[in-house]
């Protein structure tokens, strides 16, 4: 066995720290599960720190698919944040146990795991979801600089940062100062081959006569910007007046009133509009996909949409706007079309031009999949795990 095989087969202690972990249902949170249940299976044994986010989450740490979770108290919110009083005890604790630390930002605690991380001889390696965007206020403000500034503490520090992709890098408020430390590893995409049969059952459930279905997925929040998708139904209209969006993500959010100041909106275009919520089975969300013509995604800003990727594995098209990482998944497959972002009537022109051309967007699934291999992505963040470890 030579030196290069003999550090792939390490088995490490690694040590995960974010927010919010299983059962929580956020892109971030799968993202990571992902990631932590593929290096367990890998043999190594891995320990994700988070918040204890809800009372009913048992208080002792378990073991959910060869992970060990370890959750802490959070006795206070601070909009999407959570303040953690015995966070630096227990995160010091486990560093003395591990090999190397994964933090996943933007989280408030960045510079308080770096700084324990020195005191515990252990790397840091951040994987950044995005910068942190909050709606326009005093408090969220001073949370964004603040968030910013923790951050930066931390990246100076760390041997190596994983994003998404170049483009997002390159514009990115929170990357780009650290551009020299940059490992491009893609988000992990999967998802289950859908079931023809049950998406006709939906097809024909949602439909008006034979109008089109216009797929929504994620969270009826600002940085989304569900309401351009709803606003878009007046230039769609005018070819498609049957037309229905679907959309699939929880809605009335309570760290911000985006469901309630758009409830104008809704109302105007009630009888078009179908809201599902959160759909956690992935099952039920690859046929949500396939039973949709095309699945659209208005984002003021988004890091690399894994739903993009689900979407087109499931032989959907999608309509993206054009920002920095997010219109990295429509470049890579050529599976859609990129709207300006900010702009309506720009989104309802993009998703006609699918929608009326639809065959020109599909691309054959091993096309996708090789786009998004997932064997590649897991073996992209394993071996910088095992480059910066402690020996």
């Amino acid at each position: 066995m030579n030196s290069e095989q003999a550090e792939n087969s390490r088995k490490l202690k690694v040590l995960i720290t974010l927010l919010y972990y299983y059962p929580h249902p956020t892109g971030l949170t799968y993202y990571v599960q992902m990631f932590a249940e593929e290096l367990a299976r890998r043999g190594h044994q891995v320990t994700v720190l988070a918040s204890r986010h809800d009372k009913a989450l048992p208080m002792e740490p378990e073991t959910h698919n060869g992970v060990r979770i370890v959750r802490v108290w959070a006795p206070v919110r601070l909009s999407r944040g959570m303040i953690l009083p015995s966070y630096p005890w227990h995160l010091l604790r486990l560093m003395r146990q591990h090999d190397i630390v994964s933090i996943h930002t933007p989280m408030l605690e960045t510079a308080l795991v770096s700084v324990l991380a020195g005191f515990a001889g252990l790397k840091v390696i951040p994987t950044h979801h995005g910068d942190l965007f909050l709606p326009e206020g005093l408090l969220n403000k001073a949370i964004v600089k603040m968030m910013y500034a923790m951050y930066a503490f931390m990246a100076r520090r760390a041997p190596c940062i994983i994003g998404f992709s170049d483009d997002y890098a390159e514009n990115s408020y929170y990357l780009r100062p650290f551009r020299d430390k940059l490992a491009v590893v893609y988000p992990p995409i999967s998802i289950q081959d859908p079931n023809l049969e049950n998406a006709a059952r939906l097809r024909r459930k949602w439909q008006c006569d034979d109008g089109p279905l216009i797929g929504f997925a994620g969270r009826f929040a600002h940085e989304k910007r569900p309401d351009l998708l709803i606003k878009a139904l007046e230039v769609i209209n005018r070819k498609y007046p049957k037309t229905r969006i679907i959309f699939a993500g929880e809605y009335n959010l309570n760290y911000e009133n985006t469901w309630n100041l758009q409830k104008e909106l809704v109302e105007q275009y009630k009888s078009q509009l179908i809201f599902l919520g959160l759909i956690r089975d992935k099952q039920q969300m690859a046929d949500f996909y396939a039973a949709c013509d095309v699945l659209v995604l208005p984002s003021n800003n988004d890091c690399f949409p894994a739903v993009l990727g689900e979407s087109m594995l499931c032989g959907t098209p999608v309509v993206m706007t054009d920002v920095y990482g997010g219109r990295v998944p429509v470049l890579l497959t050529g599976m859609g079309k990129l709207a300006k972002s900010g702009d309506w009537q720009s989104i309802g022109r993009t998703t006609l031009e699918v929608l009326e051309n639809r065959d020109q967007y599909i691309k054959p699934k091993d096309f996708v999949a090789k786009r998004f291999s997932l064997q590649d992505t897991f073996d992209r963040f394993e071996s910088v795990l095992l480059e910066h470890a402690r020996k």
